[in-house]
């Protein structure tokens, strides 16, 4: 494998990581999430900067239905990222501090809420649209392809979507991405790490959504 692959590799996932972090928000403190975003942020700037021939390419070519949605979901996640840090910026009580913005804060803190969790589907979708590029350079690592390990990695996606489902509606999420509730509620004596696995159902029931959307997508050209 190129090296820079292995760069984009190690930064994808380093932002899956500190998305999900992200979203614990009180439970890991503030500062700690005020320290992560600047890390997001920083991250998400790279991925862009190593992936620029997409942005070269994006008036070129002829636009499929997947490439149409593709596109769509690359400009919504730059929309609620550009959301969540201009809010963000507002909002800082800690590594932004010295800035001593005063005003707007109530407003930062609504447009903070929904990009995060509009930013945190929208990433999963877009994660799952690439999902079958990277299960190929997966089964490449692991030694080929393999049938039981196909059935298997199926089974567990139905099993992590299906507690995804019950994990967005537990979690509230629904009522946050639409500003129904503004004020996330937090268990303090419930375990990080169950927090954090509710979330990682709820990003599968979103990469299977987008997996199964884009293999829907690709089929009538593949049909051609």
């Amino acid at each position: 494998m190129k090296p820079k692959m292995i760069i984009k590799i190690a930064i994808d996932i380093a932002m899956t990581i500190a998305l999900l972090l992200l979203m614990t928000y009180e439970l890991i403190g503030q500062a700690a999430h005020e320290w992560i975003g600047i890390g997001m942020f920083v991250l998400f700037v790279a991925h862009h900067v190593l992936n620029g021939k997409w942005g070269k390419n994006l008036l070129k070519g002829r636009y499929t239905s997947l490439r149409i949605m593709q596109t769509v979901l690359v400009v919504l996640v730059l929309f609620s990222m550009f959301g969540s840090m201009v809010s963000g910026v507002i909002l800082s009580r800690h590594a932004l501090s010295f800035l001593s913005i005063s005003g707007g804060r109530a407003f930062a803190r609504s447009l903070h809420m929904i990009a995060a969790y509009w930013g945190f589907v929208f990433m999963s979708l877009h994660l799952g649209f690439h999902w079958s590029m990277m299960m190929s350079i997966a089964g490449k690592l692991v030694g080929g392809p393999s049938a039981i390990r196909k059935w298997v990695l199926r089974i567990a996606a139905v099993l992590i979507a299906g507690y995804g489902v019950y994990a967005f509606v537990k979690r509230d999420i629904g009522s946050y991405m639409l500003l129904k509730n503004q004020f996330v509620f937090f268990d303090f004596e419930e375990p990080l790490v169950l927090f954090v696995f509710d979330y990682i159902t709820v990003m599968g029931l979103f990469v299977a959504i987008g997996h199964y959307l884009s293999e829907a997508l690709k089929k009538p050209r593949e049909g051609k």
